[in-house]
């Protein structure tokens, strides 16, 4: 038996009609989205989802970390509760699907539930949790690793690229950073965490497969290098006489990717994604650059190694260039595997319905990230074309989106009656 549309328990028109609801709000382009977290547009794409919710019969509530969360009652109130849910913050430059489906697939399959009059035995809680993306305050996974009382020391006082503190973004969203502990969940209260998601990436297209059951999510180091030069009149000092960071930045940053590019079997990658420049003027030699460095590798040792080779990479530089330098760290996880248990539910729940979803790792990172140090989890990726993601182009189609929300509804379901 092959899934059709005539057989989806979700309601598609419903789900298609939400994903462009959302993506109206901070639209900045046909096909493209604005929506920085705790910024108005968040607010305003959380206030509709909320409101989604609660037509749908759940309990909403938004907490201090600005995670909206939504709950569907279960046979016993008390039992550790199945959760579902992703994120509807945005990249500044971003498409309308990455996050979103996973919120939105997750009300679907509750809202489901509810019409069908089945009650789970545990509650179900819809999550969509606040910056995961970590662009605005450059620290990603605020509200997920909230809930969990995993923030760091500072991370109330990081600004964003017009100095607002994120204390201060989460008071004007409506938090009140004094009472985190209110929000935060007790060790054992969430039993499982599922998250749906599209790929990000080319595999699923590649194979022709609509979904695809997620095994791991590689581990993501996020690390800052600021390089410090000396300034001068770029038309008077000799080539050979300059201490030029923003040189000694370009090495490091093709160095990187020649590290990372080595070995074209592995699924390491490496980015400089964003780079400060001071003076920043045309006629100066730059004397100080700010870089991030983003790596990331399935296998913990390779990673590593990587990272050793790289430190030592930029040690060489600068002493080639007379730069001073720091690396600092934001953010070091290990690569976190996806509960067998939950896997081969899907995978049956898969080959129940003619899907036959494959299976593949992740090379971002998402809120599922934060959640498996707190409980087993599970994701299901939907194909995206071209790969292409953080970008208005992305697109995934209705039929995939709802092949992955009704995987995702019937793998909960299982779950919740268990």
């Amino acid at each position: 038996m092959r899934l059709t549309e005539k057989t989806l328990t979700i309601n598609k028109t419903r789900l298609e009609e939400r994903i462009h609801a959302l993506s109206q709000i901070g639209k900045i382009s046909d096909t493209g989205v604005c929506r920085l977290a705790l910024s108005p547009e968040d607010k305003a794409a959380v206030e509709t989802v909320k409101g989604w919710m609660e037509e749908a019969g759940l309990t909403a509530r938004i907490d201090h970390f600005g995670n909206l969360i939504g709950r569907l009652e279960g046979r016993n109130p008390e039992a550790p509760v199945l959760m579902l849910g992703s994120h509807i913050d945005s990249q500044p430059y971003a498409g309308r699907f990455d996050g979103v489906i996973g919120v939105i697939g997750a009300l679907e399959a509750a809202q489901t539930l509810k019409e069908l009059n089945i009650t789970p035995n545990m509650p179900i809680e819809i999550v969509a949790f606040c910056d995961e993306e970590g662009c605005r305050f450059n620290k990603g996974l605020f509200g997920v690793r909230g809930i969990l009382g995993k923030l760091e020391d500072g991370e109330l006082d990081r600004t964003d690229k017009n100095g607002i503190t994120r204390k201060e973004a989460l008071i004007e969203f409506g938090c009140d950073p004094e009472k985190f502990k209110e929000s935060e969940y007790s060790a054992g209260s969430i039993s499982a965490f599922i998250e749906l998601h599209i790929e990000q990436g080319p595999i699923l297209e590649a194979k022709d497969t609509p979904v695809g059951i997620v095994t791991g999510i590689s581990g993501p180091l996020w690390l800052t290098v600021e390089l410090e030069g000396f300034a001068g009149h770029a038309g008077s000092v000799p080539m050979h006489m300059r201490q030029d960071a923003l040189v000694g930045a370009a090495k490091i940053v093709v160095a990187l990717n020649d590290l990372t590019s080595e070995d074209v079997s592995a699924p390491t990658v490496g980015t400089v994604g964003s780079m400060k420049i001071f003076p920043d003027s045309r006629n100066i030699i730059p004397e100080k650059v700010s870089f991030t460095i983003d790596l990331r590798d399935i296998e913990i040792e390779r990673r590593d190694l990587i990272e050793q080779q790289l430190r030592k990479k930029i040690h060489t530089i600068s002493e080639q260039h007379g730069l001073t330098y720091t690396i600092s760290e934001d953010t070091n996880s290990e690569p976190r595997y996806c509960s067998e248990r939950i896997k081969k539910l899907m995978s049956k729940e898969s080959a129940n319905i003619g899907l036959n979803a494959i299976e593949l790792m992740s090379g971002p990172f998402h809120d599922s990230l934060a959640m498996s140090y707190e409980c087993d989890y599970g994701m299901i990726f939907v194909r995206c074309k071209d790969g292409i993601s953080h970008n208005p182009k992305e697109f995934s189609t209705i039929e995939d989106i709802s092949l992955g929300t009704e995987l995702l509804y019937r793998t909960a379901m299982k779950m919740a009656l268990d």
